[in-house]
């Protein structure tokens, strides 16, 4: 005899959550975690930015009698692994972490996706907030909940979504960004106006020079813009089921590329490289008009890809089969039948599939230098 039981869950949980966008949020910051009142808060950051600002912001919390410590690991999309999570959740348990704790994921993106998913993991998960520190993790990796580490096949294969309680993006800590940085971020908010925002696109071509002179006013216009239009499709499709994968625009290709430099090139300069890549597989097609793709080639390559960038030197003739190996297991395909976002104008664009092999590599080769 057969007994089958239900087990009845129907429940919504709301997940909202503030985006607290501004300059000097200390204050903000500590009234909140006081209010907050978790039993501990754990600041997880690279070694890096703990030199930078983690040591500073744990004595900040200290002074303001808040329960908290911190811990570290060593800067680098190579150490967004497995390995790292595992020895953080057991410093975590050290340093005496319970179920009413929350870890303040500071730094990068890979700061951030490493703290989020150590935060949705421990203990069956904990709360959270973001502090990004660089453009990047501001406008990308901070906000929409998606955590999660590599594997060697490919960026970001094992991770959640997960929700952060609050996020802070201080615009202080741009101040002293080195250049590389700035035009790492600046790609993906390049990508946020080819996708869904022709002003900002036109903003950024005629503000270029004011965004590399690290001008608040222009630095806060495309950050509150993009911040915007990532809110809109995650508030509309939370788990990726079609809309969300629109910000995946330069992504197919340029998860590939990184994954190919065994991750030593920036995520900026290989989402630069896949959305030319990607606007010329478009331009192939037929659904992006040649002025357009003029366009966003040049605004790109003024943003900072230029010919001389590890990123370039990454792609060849000779490895053009494992590129495209790569794309095929990229999350978003399906069946191994690659996803790509592509351009119909400033401001749309369109999923497609089913694309031949030898299109996407005749699109690679146009986009790499000559010679």
């Amino acid at each position: 005899m057969i007994n089958v039981f239900k087990v009845k869950l129907k429940y919504k949980i709301d997940s909202s959550y503030d985006i607290v966008i501004g300059e000097n949020l200390d204050k903000n910051i500590i009234n909140d975690l006081k209010r907050f009142n978790h039993s501990k808060y754990i600041i997880v950051t690279d070694d890096v930015t703990r030199k930078l600002f983690g040591d500073k912001l744990l004595a900040v919390l200290k002074k303001n009698k808040i329960n908290s410590d911190i811990v570290s690991f060593t800067a680098g999309e190579k150490n967004k692994n497995i390995a790292t999570v595992t020895e953080i959740c057991r410093e975590l348990l050290r340093k005496g972490t319970d179920r009413k704790s929350c870890i303040v994921a500071l730094g990068g993106g890979v700061a951030g996706d490493i703290a989020g998913f150590v935060a949705s993991i421990f203990m069956r998960g904990i709360e959270f907030v973001q502090i990004p520190t660089t453009l990047l993790a501001m406008v990308d990796s901070s906000i929409g909940g998606k955590v999660g580490v590599d594997l060697d096949a490919g960026k970001n294969i094992l991770g959640m979504f997960a929700q952060p309680k609050r996020v802070y993006i201080d615009i202080d800590y741009l101040k002293t960004l080195p250049i590389e940085e700035l035009e790492n971020g600046l790609a993906e908010i390049i990508k946020h106006g080819i996708i869904a925002d022709k002003k900002l696109f036109i903003y950024i071509e005629k503000n270029l020079d004011k965004i590399f002179r690290k001008d608040v006013i222009a630095l806060t216009k495309i950050i509150i813009d993009s911040v915007k239009i990532k809110k809109a499709i995650v508030e509309k499709d939370e788990k990726e089921s079609l809309l969300r994968m629109k910000l995946n625009f330069g992504h197919t290709t340029g998860h590939a590329v990184e994954a190919l430099s065994n991750y030593r090139i920036k995520h900026g300069k290989g989402v630069a490289l896949g959305m030319l890549i990607e606007s010329r597989i478009a331009n192939k097609l037929g659904l992006l008009k040649n002025v357009d793709m003029l366009r966003i080639n040049l605004l790109v390559r003024r943003a900072g890809l230029n010919i001389h960038d590890d990123v370039f030197k990454a792609v060849s003739k000779a490895n053009l089969n494992k590129l495209v190996l790569l794309m095929h297991h990229d999350k978003k395909a399906f069946k191994g039948d690659i996803r790509f976002i592509l351009p119909l104008a400033l401001g749309k664009v369109v999923i497609r599939s089913s694309l031949k092999d030898n299109l996407i590599k005749e699109s690679v080769l146009d986009v790499l230098p000559r010679g």
